[in-house]
């Protein structure tokens, strides 16, 4: 019995010399390992990290489309019409630039009457000027230059200005309407609407 214990005692250690060279080994082949990879990620981990970060790319610039498309393209422009004042307001042989910066638009009053100009070269679309001590206007980017009229006689620009829209309210005002648009060189300069009489 006494050889058995004796026996079971040297198996014992065996055993457990055995586990520990086993653990050597291992970890021998996991430093040969770690050893051969060279680097922190292997070429796989770099093409999936690659191919997640474009599948985002792609997921985040869809997202922003949808939401974007919520969002229409518009633009809110003045109306097209609005009220002068009263003719009472204008002294003849006066261009009032009152309404050049909101509304881009020049009435002028006649001793027959009045008549409104799309303050517009039409050379290039430039704002031109009202110089009273010439009595024309003229466009600062190219010279054009126009009589009181509208009519153009110096410059570049190919044709008088528009004539547009003008109106008495049932309020008495003057009332443009720059959606109508009456052009000399056809002649429109004499239908209703290109001028008010006073």
């Amino acid at each position: 019995m006494a050889t058995g214990e004796a026996l079971a005692g040297n198996n014992a250690g065996d055993l457990a010399e055995q586990r520990r060279e086993e653990q050597r080994r291992e970890r021998a082949k996991r430093e040969r390992e770690k050893a051969a990879l060279g680097g922190l990620w292997s070429r796989r981990d770099i093409i999936g990290r690659f191919g997640w970060i474009l599948f985002g790319a792609f997921s985040l610039t869809t997202i922003l489309a949808a939401v974007r498309s919520a969002f229409p393209r518009i633009l809110f422009l003045p109306p097209s019409t609005f009220k002068a004042g009263s003719p009472k307001d204008f002294a003849i042989g006066e261009v009032s630039e009152k309404f050049k910066k909101d509304f881009r638009v020049w009435i002028v009053r006649d001793p027959d009457g009045f008549y409104a100009l799309f303050a517009k070269c039409t050379h290039l679309g430039c704002t031109p000027r009202w110089l009273l001590a010439e009595a024309k206007f003229k466009c600062p980017c190219h010279g054009s230059g126009y009589y009181r009229s509208g009519i153009n006689f110096e410059g570049p620009a190919p044709r008088p200005l528009e004539r547009l829209k003008i109106t008495l309210a049932e309020d008495g005002q003057l009332v443009v309407d720059k959606s109508v648009k009456f052009l000399f060189e056809k002649g429109q300069w004499g239908k209703p609407g290109s001028f008010v009489k006073a």
